[in-house]
Order: C-alpha cells, then sequence, then structure tokens
C-alpha cells in the first residue's frame, strides 16, 4: 500500500497484545493483527476488511493515543468505549484508543480489548449500590420500582424491563415499574385482549413455577402469532429479541415478575440471570416493605377506631345515657299531672348541665386528640404546651411542663412517637388517676430523648383491682400490659419502634410515673433522589384467574 505508514506493522501486530486496526478516512478496516480478528469474531483479516469500524475518528481519536504503545503504562482513564455487533455471536464491549496518524491524515490506528464482562459487571454493582439507595428512601413505590428498572437497563444495555406486583389477593398484577417502553395506559388492557384470543403470556409460567423463564428470539414468535396482534404495535418500537421473566420472591411467597426484554445479540447467560436475579430481590424488598406498611398503617388505624370506641364507650355513651335516664324521670314527674317541685326541677336541670359539660369536654378532648397540633410544624415543645393548656381548661388539672432546650433537634418523626406517648399518659391521669396536680419534664441528653408524665393521684390498678407492681417495664411484667390495656401497649410499641423503652413507678401514696427514653436516630448525608415517578393513572389490573392454564394464562 503506497504511501501508508505501516512500516513494522507485522512486528508490532505479532507482539501486541491487544487488538490492533487500521482504519480508512471513512473509518473502514484496513488492517487488523490477529487479537483484533478474533475480538470481532471473525476467521480470517479478510473477512472484515472493508467493514465498518465501531471507533470514533478525527480530533476526538487523537485525545485517546497518548502512551498506546508504551507497555508500562497502565491508564486507563482516556479509553472510549464502542459497542460492536458482529453478524453472528453477542454483542461486545470495547475499550480503545485511536489517533490519525500525522504523515498520512487518511488512516487512523486503533488499540482496543474486550471489556464486555468487565463492564457489565462494573455496571450491576453499581445499579445493585443505586437501587439500595433508592429503597433507603422514602419515595413512593412505583418511583422506587421505576428506578430498579432503569438500573437494570442500564446496567446490561437492555431494550426495555418492567416490573409488575401482585395485588393483595394474589389473583392480579399491576404495572408499577418499567424502562425503555413507551408509557401507554392501554398497555395491560390490550395485554389482556391478547389473552383472551389464545396467547401464552410467560410471566404466568413464572409466577406458578417461581423460577426464571427463558425465552430466546421471542419477539419473533410473538410477531408471527396472531394472538398477539393488539400488540404488535406497540411491543415493534422496541429493538429487542429475547425476554426473560423473573419472579419477585418475599417470605417464599411471589410477589410479581420482572420482565426483561433483550436487544438482538445479546446473551443471557448463568451471570445475567443472577443479576436479573438480584435486581428482582431488590424489588421485592421494595414491595413487602410497601406490604408491611400499609398493614401497619391499617392497623394502626384499626386500633386507633377501638381506642375511640372504648373511651366513647367508658364515658361518653355513658354520660348521655344517665342524660337520657334524667330525662325519663323529669318525663315521669310532668306525666302525673300534677304540679312538680321546684327542687326536683332544679335537681334534674343541674345533674343534666353536669353531664352535658362533661361530655362536651370529653368530646372536645377527642377531637383534639385526633387533630393535634402537629409537632413536625409546631416541635415538640410547642405541641405538648398545646396539649397541657388544652387539658387544663377542660379539667382543672394544674400541669407543670419543663423542657430543655435542645428539643428543636428533634427530628419529625420520633417527636410525633413521644407527642403520642405523653398525650396517652395525660389521657390516663385524666380517665383513671383521680390527681389533681401532674408534671411533665421533656429532655434531650446524649443523643437520648427522655421524657416523664409524673401525677398524684390513686395509682394504678390490674384489671382483677390488686395494686401494681411498684415498678414495671410497660408490656414486659406480668399484668402490667391490663392496666387500661390498649393504651400503655400503644405507648410501648412507640418506644420500642425507635429502640427505645418505657417503665411505670406506681403506689397508692405516690401516684404514677410513666418515664419514656428513646434513642435519637443518627443522621445521615442526604442519599441520590430516586428516578422521578412517571405520571401515571391509577395501576390497571391483570386478573389471574387463568393462571393455571399456561396455554391460556396472564402475564
Amino acid at each position: 500500500m503506497p504511501g501508508t505508514p505501516l512500516v513494522g506493522w507485522d512486528d508490532i501486530a505479532a507482539v501486541a497484545p491487544d487488538g490492533l486496526a487500521v482504519l480508512d478516512c471513512v473509518g473502514r478496516f484496513v488492517r487488523l493483527n490477529p487479537a483484533a480478528v478474533a475480538l470481532c469474531g471473525a476467521g480470517t483479516e479478510a473477512e472484515l476488511l472493508g467493514a465498518p469500524a465501531p471507533f470514533a475518528l478525527g480530533e476526538e481519536a487523537d485525545a485517546c493515543w497518548a502512551g498506546l504503545l508504551d507497555e508500562h503504562s497502565d491508564e486507563r482513564s482516556d479509553e472510549q468505549v464502542a459497542h460492536w455487533v458482529p453478524d453472528s455471536g453477542a454483542r461486545r464491549e470495547f475499550a480503545y484508543r485511536a489517533r490519525t496518524l500525522a504523515s498520512d491524515p487518511k488512516f487512523t490506528v486503533v488499540s482496543f480489548r474486550d471489556v464486555t464482562d468487565e463492564s457489565h459487571r462494573q455496571r450491576r454493582l453499581v445499579a445493585i449500590a443505586r437501587t439500595s439507595i433508592a429503597l433507603a428512601s422514602e419515595g413512593s413505590l412505583g418511583s422506587t420500582l421505576d428506578a430498579v428498572a432503569q438500573q437494570i437497563v442500564q446496567a446490561d444495555g437492555l431494550a426495555g424491563a418492567q416490573i409488575l406486583t401482585l395485588d393483595d389477593t394474589g389473583r392480579e398484577l399491576r404495572l408499577m415499574g418499567s424502562a425503555g417502553l413507551r408509557h401507554w395506559d392501554s398497555f395491560l388492557d390490550r395485554l389482556l385482549e391478547c389473552r383472551d384470543r389464545g396467547a401464552r403470556l410467560v410471566m404466568l409460567d413464572t409466577l406458578k413455577e417461581r423460577e426464571p423463564v427463558v425465552v430466546p428470539h421471542r419477539w419473533a414468535q410473538i410477531r408471527e402469532d396472531p394472538a398477539w396482534e393488539p400488540l404488535h404495535s406497540y411491543l415493534g418500537e422496541l429493538n429487542w429479541d429475547s425476554f426473560v421473566s423473573v419472579p419477585l420472591m418475599a417470605r417464599g411467597r411471589p410477589e410479581g415478575v420482572l420482565n426483561a426484554y433483550f436487544a438482538p445479540g445479546q446473551e443471557i447467560g448463568s451471570r445475567t440471570l443472577e443479576f436479573l436475579a438480584a435486581m428482582a430481590e431488590q424489588a421485592a424488598l421494595a414491595v413487602d416493605y410497601a406490604t408491611l406498611l400499609q398493614s401497619e398503617r391499617e392497623g394502626a388505624r384499626r386500633n386507633e377506631r377501638q381506642r375511640l370506641a372504648r373511651d366513647l364507650h367508658d364515658s361518653i355513651v355513658q354520660q348521655v345515657f344517665s342524660i337520657g335516664m334524667q330525662a325519663n324521670a323529669a318525663g315521669v314527674l310532668g306525666s302525673r299531672g300534677g304540679p312538680v317541685p321546684a327542687p326536683a326541677v332544679q335537681k334534674f336541670a343541674d345533674e343534666v348541665g353536669t353531664l352535658s359539660r362533661t361530655v362536651l369536654a370529653d368530646l372536645r378532648a377527642m377531637v383534639h386528640e385526633l387533630r393535634p397540633p402537629s409537632s413536625a410544624r409546631l416541635g415538640l415543645e410547642d405541641a405538648v404546651s398545646a396539649l397541657v393548656k388544652s387539658t387544663e381548661n377542660r379539667t382543672g388539672l394544674s400541669i407543670r411542663l419543663q423542657c430543655d432546650q435542645e428539643l428543636d433537634v428533634i427530628e419529625p418523626e420520633p417527636a410525633e412517637d413521644m407527642y403520642r406517648i405523653v398525650a396517652e399518659a395525660i389521657h390516663n391521669v385524666v380517665k383513671h388517676a383521680e390527681a389533681t396536680t401532674v408534671t411533665i419534664r421533656l429532655g434531650v441528653h446524649d443523643h437520648t430523648l427522655t421524657a416523664s408524665v409524673r401525677d398524684d393521684g390513686r395509682g394504678l390498678t390490674e384489671s382483677g383491682g390488686r395494686k401494681a407492681a411498684p415498678e414495671a417495664k410497660a408490656g414486659r411484667t406480668a399484668g402490667t400490659a391490663r392496666y387500661h390495656g390498649y393504651g400503655l401497649t400503644t405507648m410501648r410499641e412507640r418506644a420500642e419502634r425507635w429502640g427505645g423503652t418505657m417503665r411505670i413507678r406506681s403506689g397508692a401514696k405516690s401516684g404514677t410515673t410513666v418515664r419514656v427514653v428513646i434513642p435519637l436516630p443518627v443522621r445521615v448525608p442526604d442519599s441520590p433522589p430516586t428516578a422521578p415517578e412517571n405520571s401515571r393513572s391509577t395501576p390497571r389490573a391483570v386478573p389471574l384467574r387463568e393462571a393455571t392454564n399456561p396455554a391460556r394464562s396472564g402475564s
């Protein structure tokens, strides 16, 4: 090749550990050493001559040449990455450096190496780490699963990914996370239509077998199957070939599926399945956490309804019943036809008035407890102060509140739980202690939030009427949980949520003291934000009524 600076090419090509190639001015292969031929998946150099190379040319390539032939250099930071898709075989990822020859600018020399496996490992580790960060954040389940799907697509260069979850009944799937596929509200409706037309949807096999299902060349099968016609256009927008469905398993039960759409030429090996299984486990953790959180919220609402029912029955219902009895008695006197003595009328009026004021005070107290001043908005000290003033106004109790100056450092969630604990303690004093004075202390010492509520009342009694033990750790000493049971149990659970404790001291002459200690959470740097939640309507559901018939089963 006259005029081309290829002096010593054979000598360089024979000893170069990486692939070496010469490209012409339009980026086609002119020469390749044996290592380059092998990396490109060809049998001989002649098979590649004249074929377009995947490498960049020009000034961008010149910047990457420094140290190309320095066998002692390990610096890789100036490498670029290119993807090579051979006529047959798997797609490869090359890290390369290129330089246009000064003696003949028509030619560029490229040194490259295969980093497919190395890059996949790095991207997968990053994907798992970022997914863990997303799970640690407080985003919605949809945004978290979108982030998981996005990490899968980015890590392995997939065409797309979907995450579908089972509903509470275990009979319907909802699309909760996706990446790479255009958001389409009608997708699940069309999927159902395909199933009704006889299409086999692989993800139900995954749920049934609880094992990953791999379907090579799945797009070709779907494209040729008329039962899939409602989704041909939509799935045809994606450049994909093979398909893998992996179950989301939590606590030994399936929570949904992870569907992965592979680009043409991508291999589905054991490492790929291991990565998808790891990401499916991350997604299953997110779903399981959301399920537990929902269950906890429902339990809290149920317990709150039970507490309201108890309070209504113990006080308001009985008082209203007494008002009714007084009204009936007054009616009986009036029905006798004779004059009603003024003292009797005055007595009825006084009793009805007293009962009415008591009912009104109790109702106001319940409303205050249902909608207290937000400790997140006011701060713990201000919220408790408002509660104290309200209680004093309606009950006549004398309440002394002592607060440290460091309460403003408390995070909203532990502050809210401590507020609820103090409110329940005051509620118990009002209802059961027959006290005249109450002392409340709140403080922060050595990263620990402490609170004590002490009254001068008659002390706690067990359900059978016996006096309580002089000191008991709520919920852990026999009989303690029965002292006005639900309230103390809830207080204990709120304290234990933060690794804290609650202790009670009670005596007939010394009243009762409730002391709560909560270790404060250690602040950590804010985690990177999760991927923004896609704008979506309420997720549509895919019924699984035909899951046992793979030939006509849903996704």
